[in-house]
This record gives C-alpha cells, sequence and structure tokens, in this order.
C-alpha cells in the first residue's frame, strides 16, 4: 500500500478538481448593457441585464459609471425589473472630464451580491473641451462602500461565462501531457544508452498516454472555443495551430515504429525520434506562440496569462491542484500500460 499511496492521492485530487470546479458558483456579473442617450448633458436611462444575481423589489443597489478611482457619476435612480434585470439612471453633466468620448465602466454594488462590474460599459460623447474646467464643474458625490459579500466563488468573466470551469481540464491535460512526454523523452534516452525492452517499453507506454492526454485538450479546446470564439477551430489562431503540428509529429513517431520490422532497430530509431518530438515540441508550444503580435489564447501574443486577469485566489486552489491530481493520474495510466505491455510481451516470447 506504501508504493500506491501517490495514485490514493490522484484519485483524491481529481475527485476534489471535479466536485469543487463543477459546485463553486460563480460571481455576480453583467450581462448586457441597454443604454438610452450616449451625449453629455442629458438623462441615460439604461437597462442592465446581470448574471447569478437574485433582486427583489425594494432591494437598493447602487451604481456608478467611472472614469477612475477619483472621477465618478453616482445613479439617479435604480428600479429592479425581475431577479436579474434593472434600470439605472444617470444625469450626466454638460461637461464630461474627457476629451470626445469615453467608455466608462459600470460598478455595482448592493448588500446582497457586493461589488460588481463590466469594463467599457458606456460610451458617453461630448466636443472638445477645457478638462480643467470639467473637472471643477463635476458634481460633488458622496462615495458607496464596497462591502464584500463573503463565499467561495469563481471569478465572473465576460464572454467565458460558466465556460471557465474548462480550466480546470483543458489547461492541466496539457500540463500533464508535457510532463508525460518528458518522462517518454528520458526513458528513450536510458534506452539509448543502455538498450533494454523495459525502456522501450516505458517510452512507448509514456508516449501514447501523452498522445492521448494531447487529443483530449485539442477537443476540449475546441469546445471551449467554440462558446467562447463562435468556432471549433480557427487557423487564424497559432496556437492551434502548432499544438496540431505537435500531435502529428507525435503520430508519426506510432507510424514509424509500426513501418519497421526488427524489434531492436525499432526500438533504437524510435528512441532517436521521440527525442526529437519532444525538442520540437516545447518551442511550437512555448515559444513560437509568444512571437506572434496578437493571440486569443491567455499567455500569448500579449494576451496576460495565469496572472490577476485569468485566475484569482479561488480558481488557483482548484486549478493548481487539478495539475498535479491529472499528471499524477495519467503516469498511473502510463504504468497500467507499461504492466499491459509487458505481459504481452513475455506471453507473446512463450508462443514463440
Amino acid at each position: 500500500m506504501k508504493k500506491h499511496w501517490w495514485k490514493a492521492l490522484a484519485v483524491l485530487i481529481v475527485i476534489y478538481a471535479i466536485i469543487a470546479g463543477l459546485l463553486i458558483p460563480l460571481k455576480p456579473g453583467i450581462l448586457q448593457i441597454k443604454q438610452s442617450g450616449i451625449n453629455s448633458g442629458q438623462v441615460i436611462t439604461t437597462e442592465v441585464n446581470t448574471y447569478n444575481t437574485s433582486y427583489k423589489v425594494g432591494d437598493k443597489v447602487d451604481a456608478y459609471l467611472k472614469i477612475n478611482d477619483k472621477v465618478k457619476l453616482y445613479s439617479t435612480s435604480s428600479q429592479i425589473l425581475d431577479k436579474a434585470k434593472l434600470k439605472l439612471s444617470f444625469d450626466v453633466p454638460a461637461l464630461l472630464p474627457q476629451v470626445k468620448s469615453f467608455d466608462y465602466t459600470l460598478v455595482m454594488v448592493d448588500a446582497k451580491h457586493g461589488p460588481f462590474l463590466r469594463p467599457s460599459a458606456v460610451t458617453l460623447k461630448q466636443e472638445r473641451v477645457d478638462i480643467e474646467k470639467a473637472l471643477s464643474s463635476w458634481p460633488k458625490q458622496n462615495e458607496v462602500a464596497l462591502k464584500f459579500v463573503d463565499g467561495t466563488k469563481f471569478p465572473f468573466r465576460a464572454v467565458l461565462y460558466e465556460s471557465i470551469r474548462n480550466t480546470f481540464y483543458h489547461v492541466p491535460m496539457w500540463f500533464a501531457m508535457v510532463f508525460i512526454l518528458l518522462a517518454a523523452m528520458i526513458y528513450s534516452i536510458k534506452y539509448l544508452r543502455k538498450p533494454k525492452s523495459s525502456y522501450d517499453i516505458a517510452a512507448r507506454s509514456l508516449t501514447a498516454i501523452g498522445v492521448l492526454l494531447g487529443v483530449l485538450g485539442c477537443l476540449t479546446g475546441s469546445v471551449w472555443a467554440k462558446g467562447t470564439w463562435g468556432t471549433w477551430w480557427t487557423f487564424q489562431e497559432i496556437k492551434l495551430n502548432v499544438s496540431a503540428i505537435a500531435l502529428l509529429i507525435y503520430f508519426a513517431y506510432f507510424i514509424l515504429r509500426s513501418a519497421i520490422q526488427d524489434d531492436e532497430q525499432k526500438a533504437r530509431v524510435a528512441s532517436v525520434y521521440n527525442i526529437f518530438a519532444f525538442v520540437a515540441m516545447v518551442p511550437l508550444l512555448f515559444v513560437v506562440p509568444r512571437m506572434v503580435a496578437s493571440s486569443l489564447h491567455p499567455g500569448n501574443g500579449g494576451n496576460p496569462g495565469f496572472g490577476g486577469e485569468d485566475l484569482d485566489n479561488t480558481l488557483r486552489m482548484v486549478f493548481y491542484p487539478a495539475i498535479i491530481g491529472w499528471t499524477l493520474f495519467s503516469f498511473w495510466l502510463a504504468q497500467l500500460l507499461y504492466r499491459y505491455e509487458l505481459l504481452r510481451e513475455k506471453v507473446e516470447e512463450e508462443f514463440d
């Protein structure tokens, strides 16, 4: 049992990641804003559709349009329409503290849900003015305290919505794939240094599980892309293309093995190719995507990844364990495949 503790740990962590990833709710968010009136010196009435809220008639909701921490325009009234919809009114001054047009962040806060916002929610326009004069005439308003509501919740991200939960499957599978294929390369190096069939079987088993993880990563990524980008696959996204190339390189590994009849030659050539495949995969996945000017993928082309704009502490408490759990579980699968291949080889030798 002492030898198998890590397998039990893998199962527990994966179960935790699945249950927590599915059951922890998202924070409230703003889905859509229907505004009427976009010029300065008007009263703006805008209908706001929210997500994961439970408003009741009579609830007090404070809201404001924000340029920065010092310049805010508070709503003059709010009207609850249903549990997820309300109307907000803003009395916009004739002079705005910016030139021409500006996108204001809408911030909403109430005692039940706490604060939540949507960047670039409302665009207000005006003619060119003296900014200092506009600031001096800006109405003085009482600040609204941002009281946060206790509870463990995942962040609300526009466009992602509930699909943010795929973070615990798609990304950890790619991490596990890299670790598995690294181990496969190490065993290929071991075989070249000391030709033992067990090393070749280990490399082959690890590579098979690594490719399986890569395929699952592509499938979960395609589902994610359909929900957020509107397409299952786009050749305009560099990360998708290089991932497909990396998988094709590893598919060729198994085609190469099947094309060679002599076992020793097969193992030797496959070991060399496996090393080449991993060396080629690393720059394809981690270097080339960062060289492009723009990318839809977080962490590539100037798009932030694994930082405050993508992960918060709530996501991290599931995401990092998920990487560990899926990696350990994948090594367990590889070990099972390795043991199966050893048994199959022994049986074949007995019947030869």
